[in-house]
């Protein structure tokens, strides 16, 4: 599992572990059942504090994308196509946010956001 954190990134370190895990466990490339590395072992890969990674483990688990059972490790959780679904559409939303408030400090018109997304959507 290769995680590539970034100093200069807006978001905080630990932001930057659960979005990259959660990606990898949306798009297949980590799969249910499959085990993580544990706290301290993916802290000292990405030379970061466990308390760093603990935080990105237990939103991770708080979201339901990964369980964690004492003495045998944190692994993938079951899909939840919910959940899912609920991620995506947060992302989604962050982007839409993002476009609206360029719209409006660029005097793009709604009409014409509304009319590029729907473009974007139909390809």
């Amino acid at each position: 599992m290769e995680i590539i954190i970034s100093n200069n990134a807006n978001k905080p370190i630990y932001e930057q572990i659960t979005s990259q895990i959660k990606a990898m466990i949306m798009s297949g490339e980590l799969q249910a059942g499959e085990s993580i590395p544990s706290m301290r072992a993916l802290a000292r890969s990405i030379h970061v504090s466990v308390i760093t990674v603990q935080k990105a483990y237990e939103d991770l688990q708080r979201d339901g994308f990964i369980e964690t059972t004492v003495g045998r490790g944190s692994f993938v959780s079951a899909p939840n196509k919910d959940l899912f679904q609920e991620e995506q559409q947060r992302m989604a939303e962050a982007h839409l946010q993002a476009a609206a408030d360029i719209g409006r400090t660029s005097n793009i018109s709604l009409e014409k956001l509304t009319q590029l997304l729907a473009l974007f959507y139909e390809e």
